[in-house]
C-alpha cells in the first residue's frame, strides 16, 4: 500500500489575506510535498491520501480522506507548542525579507541560517507532536510546518 498524500488543501475557512509572497510559499511547499512525502498514519491499510488542513481556534485540523473521498481520519492538535517557533519563524522570515532589499550579503545570509534552522525546528516538534499518530519523514514534516506557517501569516 502506498503511505502518501495525493493532494492537499487548506481549508479557506481558515485563511486570512495572503500576500503574492505567501501564496508563493503555499504553493511551493504543496507541489513539493505532492513530489515527495511519507505520510503514514496509524494502523492505516494505506492511501494514498487526500489531507485537508485547517485551523480552529488553535488547534490544528487534519482531514484525511482517501482518494475516492470516503472519510479516513480526523487528526486535532494543539498549536500552542509550536506557537514560539512559529512566532520566531515569522519574525525572523520578516526581517529576512526587508533586508533582501537593502542588506549586505553577510546579514541576509545570517537571517537565513536562522529561518532555515527555525524551520527546522518546527518540523521535528510538528513530528513530535504527530508521533503516534502520523509517521512522516523530516522533509514532509518541514513542508507541512510550512503549509501551518502559511495557515497562520497575516498580509
Amino acid at each position: 500500500m502506498e503511505y502518501r498524500l495525493s493532494a492537499i488543501t487548506l481549508d479557506e475557512a481558515s485563511v486570512v489575506n495572503r500576500s503574492r509572497a505567501i501564496e508563493q510559499e503555499r504553493e511551493v511547499a504543496i507541489y513539493d510535498l505532492l513530489d515527495d512525502n511519507q505520510f503514514k498514519p496509524d494502523g492505516s491499510p494505506g492511501g494514498p491520501y487526500h489531507l485537508t488542513l485547517g485551523v480552529e481556534e488553535s488547534r490544528l485540523i487534519l482531514d484525511l480522506r482517501l482518494e475516492d473521498g470516503s472519510e479516513h481520519a480526523r487528526l486535532t492538535l494543539s498549536l500552542m507548542p509550536l506557537r514560539k517557533t512559529v512566532k520566531d519563524y515569522f519574525l525572523v522570515c520578516d526581517s529576512y525579507y526587508k533586508a533582501i532589499r537593502t542588506a549586505p550579503p553577510y546579514q541576509i545570509e545570517s537571517l537565513d541560517m536562522a529561518r532555515r534552522t527555525l524551520h527546522d525546528e518546527g518540523a521535528k516538534e510538528l513530528q513530535a507532536r504527530l508521533a503516534g499518530k502520523v509517521e512522516t519523514d523530516f522533509g514532509t514534516a518541514r513542508r507541512l510546518f510550512t503549509l501551518i506557517c502559511v495557515l497562520q501569516m497575516r498580509g
